[in-house]
């Protein structure tokens, strides 16, 4: 190590000595009689090679514009992603417009200025007119983007509407996994965090009714197109952030502080098919916070269905209730008899004066032949 550390000095040192020789070269020249012959030739060379980079730099700025056209996400399949979609390229124009000109006057100044005999110099110490243009104009240009912009965000960002439909997302290390609001009331239950354990993954608490009837998923979300959608948005662990592209949906998961995103998906995946050419267009929900080693894996389907289609699928769901009876040993006593449509008939079969409380499978005793209260 220490000899690397010594011959870097040296390579260096050399540099260094490099550099200062240069300098001084260049301090003689410049205090030194002009050489008009050499300097007209070097400022012809290099003022035809800033026209060359100027037109050659525009030609492949717009080639690789078209290229990677191809590459782009279609039209967003939700209203308000069409309309951040149209201020972000307005703010490109904006922005390229101003580049271009800028860069433009740059390179053909270092053109048309350059050193000839007999040019002399021009110095403005003070033009308050030409200050007052380049400074009120990009403010202007600037304060309607910020304005349009923050517009667009407390539009999106504003309370959901009152029918619009609920899911949970709730993110963990490495998948997503989605409560709909159940089969009959269409009502999301709460939740608990201290309630998350195998079997229950995203803490349902079932001390609410509303939970009686909740199902979850950890492979697709089902969401019925042209009806508002509210996702409510939670971490189980590490932050991770729900990102569905193609309806321009980005908001992140954070542990112990849920958020919420609404939307319209108005294209259903059968439509986007259409309108792509791909049969096997498929809506995509990716986390893009790295979140671990098995970051890569947390995707999930997106099917976004007609509602006929999105009801009857729903219909054919099961509540986790009834998937997983072991949770019955968690609603209150007076609650019991609600639940017991959701339980399993062996579950549930029991005198009607029994007061033995539904128990997990402990000591022997199962889960199906515990009785309800």
């Amino acid at each position: 190590m220490v000899y690397i550390i010594a011959l870097l000095s040296v390579l260096f040192l050399g540099m260094a000595i490099m550099v200062i020789s240069r300098m001084v070269t260049v301090m003689k020249k410049a205090n030194g009689p002009a050489e008009d012959g050499q300097i007209g030739l070097s400022n012809r060379i290099n003022g035809a090679l800033f026209m060359i980079f100027l037109v050659v730099g525009l030609i492949a700025a717009v080639w690789s514009f078209l290229h990677a056209r191809q590459y782009f996400l279609p039209e967003a399949s939700s209203p308000h992603g069409r309309r951040t979609d149209f201020l972000f390229w307005v703010s490109m124009a904006m922005v390229t417009a101003a580049f271009v000109i800028t860069n433009a006057l740059l390179f053909i100044f270092a053109w048309k200025y350059q050193h000839r005999e007999g040019y002399k110099a021009a110095y403005y110490p003070e033009n308050h007119k030409l200050e007052l243009i380049w400074t009120i104009v990009p403010a202007v240009i600037m304060a309607v983007m910020v304005f349009t912009g923050w517009r667009a965000w407390r539009d999106i960002m504003a309370e959901a509407p009152a029918n619009a439909q609920v899911f949970e997302i709730v993110g963990k290390q490495f998948n997503w996994i989605v409560r709909y609001p159940g089969v009959d009331n269409n009502k999301l239950g709460s939740f608990n965090y201290k309630l998350i354990d195998n079997n229950n993954d995203t803490g349902i608490d079932y001390t609410d009714e509303a939970s009686f009837d909740d199902f979850t998923s950890t492979s697709e979300l089902h969401i019925p197109a042209n009806k508002p959608i509210l996702l409510k948005i939670r971490a189980r662990d590490v932050l991770h952030s729900v990102f569905i592209p193609h309806l321009r949906v980005k908001m992140d998961a954070v542990p112990g502080m849920p958020t919420r995103f609404w939307f319209i998906a108005d294209k259903t995946t059968d439509e986007m098919r259409n309108i792509t050419g791909n049969p096997n267009f498929g809506y995509e929900i990716a986390c893009t916070e790295v979140c671990g080693q098995g970051h890569f894996s947390m995707r999930l389907r997106l099917i976004v269905e007609d509602e006929a289609s999105w009801q009857a699928w729903c219909k054919q769901q099961k509540p986790l209730l009834t998937s997983t009876p072991e949770l019955a040993s968690r609603i209150p006593a007076n609650l019991k008899a609600k639940a017991a449509k959701y339980l399993p008939t062996d579950a549930t079969a029991a005198p009607a004066d029994s007061s033995t409380a539904l128990l997990p499978k402990t000591g022997g005793v199962s889960v199906a032949s515990a009785t309800l209260r």
